[in-house]
């Protein structure tokens, strides 16, 4: 069973890249995911192509913000539903 949430993305940063290939961490306004999820964000471009991002991990820092591991963030202000567990 997967929770679901809706959001805004907050903030984007790079996590890491390595031989090419960039993992990003995402704040989202609203998260329900959790230290060990996996899950996707959702979002749907201007174009009205639905974009999928898969979230492959997450991170918590120190002040409690939930940072999303991902491979291709979206931009900041960008609205998104968020689905734990797919």
């Amino acid at each position: 069973m997967s929770a679901e949430f809706a959001g805004v993305v907050t903030d984007i940063r790079l996590e890491s890249r390595v031989e090419g290939v960039a993992k990003w961490q995402m704040a989202v306004s609203s998260s329900v995911f959790a230290v060990g999820d996996t899950g996707v964000l959702e979002a749907v471009a201007r174009s009205g192509t639905r974009l999928v991002v898969p979230v492959l991990g997450v991170t918590i820092d120190d002040e409690g913000q939930v940072w999303h591991v991902v491979e291709k963030p979206l931009a900041a202000g960008t609205e998104v539903t968020g689905r734990v567990g797919v």
